[in-house]
């Protein structure tokens, strides 16, 4: 069986749990707390040098980390990647954003407000973030416009990899109401087969 290294909180790590949901795949979860150094020990780090989470244990005892890698994983040959050359590269596509101008800005802000106190410096980074984010919301919703899903008309893990911090995003001070095409989409996410919530604890399978 699988297992994941992983934080209940965290938006990377609920991407790979909605998946598995979702794929009805069973697997052993393994809870670290991200904020009292649990992926900086010496045991965790021999297991992804990086020391974040989430990171996958497969059955041979091999690992893999970063969440969008684990999304590709587990989801390629599924009804969650397209088989067309065109489309599979937009569902990278929009992983990517998710990475670079998405994550950064949407789930930064969260982490700052939910995880440190009134009085950190990174409290100032907050107002340039805040504006990314609003700016990577803005061009999530011009494509939502004429479309239900991000690629194909139909639901892949790049919807699983945008949806898992937009649809906290307000837990950080981004405002959704200015966004209706996007609250469309994350409705149509939610109402997915087998979905669960971020903060649900897994079963062990």
């Amino acid at each position: 069986m699988i297992t994941l290294y992983d934080y209940l909180d965290s938006g990377n790590g609920y991407k790979v749990r909605l998946l598995l949901a979702q794929l009805g795949m069973p697997y052993r979860y393994v809870e670290l707390d991200i904020m009292r150094g649990a992926t900086r020990t010496p045991q965790f780090l021999a297991i992804n040098p990086d020391g974040r989470i989430p990171t996958l244990e497969l059955e041979d005892g091999r690992h893999l980390a970063q969440s969008d890698a684990i999304l590709w994983y587990l989801a390629d040959g599924t009804a969650f990647v397209p088989t067309e050359k065109f489309a599979r590269a937009q569902v990278l596509q929009w992983m990517f954003f998710e990475q670079y101008s998405h994550e950064p800005n949407v789930a930064t802000p969260r982490f700052i407000v939910r995880h440190l106190p009134a009085d950190s410096p990174r409290r100032a980074e907050l107002l340039q973030r805040l504006a990314r984010g609003r700016e990577a919301l803005a061009v999530m919703e011009r494509h939502l416009q004429s479309r239900s899903y991000f690629v194909g008309e139909r639901y892949s893990i790049a919807d699983i990899a945008l949806y898992a911090y937009t649809h906290v995003a307000e837990d950080g001070g981004l405002e959704l109401a200015p966004f209706p095409q996007l609250r469309a989409w994350l409705a149509r996410v939610a109402g997915q087969p087998r979905h669960v919530r971020l903060l649900d604890r897994p079963t062990q399978g």
